[in-house]
């Protein structure tokens, strides 16, 4: 039976504060007191790809201050309208393991579904910025094709909720496709990939613990946080409340210049994380998508970072260092050498 979530309540809440974002550049420079010259800003970037920040990320900015490793992962700059050799609209090869609409199916064992295309906010790195979600979000139509394909491979056993956010469907749309997945007998694990718990904390209440946690299935929640600037009280307690539920709580970061590529700021995430009972998994290298190349630091740069960070943190601490290359069966490894 599909469970019944209430949708008043808490939920307008987090609606509302998904309602206050910034959209226009120039707001977002006012509320920081900035100015445009002094930040690199650019319109013709954010029309290019939206400019969207949640109020409440914003807040977490120094106001004034040009070089905020938070303003620079959502702030839209000319650098994104540079030509780079190698930098693509597709760089991780989405589109060659689409099998049916709304689903993904790289790596064995596993799929991925595309729920929706939309984000709380839209960070300049996404390697999704150019995706085609008006052909791949996850209509009701194309949710039976994708449970057909499922039900089809007995090899699967864990499907992974992305999008865009996946949080950003209703409660009872989550419980509803929870409840489906979990009648196919060969499933075993659900992952959900979110930003939402960082951008909008408020997100994580009751219904939506009680949407994901109502079925058999092993709930993982993979959320991305890249400074520990991020993590305030809010999104401490957002974390640690889903691990109480019994959620398995992970994060990965995209390893970004003049945001994260000092060891400082990594191993002080990676203790904020483990604070909120939320495990560092992946440090990924930046995907070469079109618009991004500026945010990108070299594979020996990377490594010699990473090697520096096993080398402050008990290994648990450490996140692997990985790159994702097209047509590779699994997320490729760097830095393999190096003993925890």
């Amino acid at each position: 039976m599909i469970q019944r979530i209430p949708t008043l309540g808490q939920t307008s809440h987090w609606q509302k504060s998904l309602a206050e974002a910034f959209t226009r550049l120039a707001d977002l420079l006012h509320f920081l007191h900035l100015r445009a010259d002094e930040v690199h800003a650019s319109e013709d970037a954010a029309q290019q790809f939206k400019c969207l920040v949640p109020l409440g990320f914003a807040q977490r900015m120094k106001p004034g201050d040009p070089n905020d490793p938070l303003l620079l992962q959502v702030l839209p700059t000319h650098f994104e309208l540079d030509k780079v050799q190698g930098y693509v609209a597709d760089p991780v090869g989405d589109l060659n393991a689409n099998p049916v609409p709304g689903l993904l199916h790289k790596y064995h064992g596993r799929v991925l579904l595309i729920t929706n295309g939309g984000c709380a906010g839209n960070c300049r790195y996404c390697f999704r910025r150019h995706f085609p979600y008006q052909d791949n979000a996850l209509s009701a139509s194309q949710l039976e094709h994708a449970l057909t394909y499922i039900r089809a491979d007995n090899s699967i056993n864990e499907v992974i909720l992305s999008g865009g956010d996946p949080l950003l469907n209703p409660d009872q749309r989550l419980a509803e496709w929870l409840a489906r997945l979990a009648d196919i007998p060969h499933l075993t694990r659900l992952r959900i990939h979110s930003r939402l718990p960082i951008f909008l904390p408020e997100r994580i209440n009751d219904s939506l613990i009680q949407a994901l946690t109502g079925t058999r299935l092993k709930i993982v929640m993979v959320v991305h946080s890249n400074h520990p600037n991020e993590i305030d009280h809010s999104v401490s307690a957002a974390l640690v409340r889903m691990h109480k539920a019994g959620i398995s709580m992970l994060n990965q970061s995209v390893l970004l210049r003049h945001i994260n590529d000092n060891v400082v700021t990594l191993a002080k995430l990676s203790e904020s994380l483990f604070s909120a009972n939320t495990l560092p998994y992946y440090l990924h290298m930046l995907d070469p998508v079109s618009g991004a190349a500026h945010f990108d630091i070299s594979t020996s740069e990377a490594c010699a970072l990473h090697t520096d960070l096993c080398n402050q943190l008990p290994g648990f601490l450490v996140p692997k260092l990985v790159k994702e290359i097209i047509g590779a069966k699994a997320k490729s490894g760097l830095n393999l050498n190096f003993r925890l």
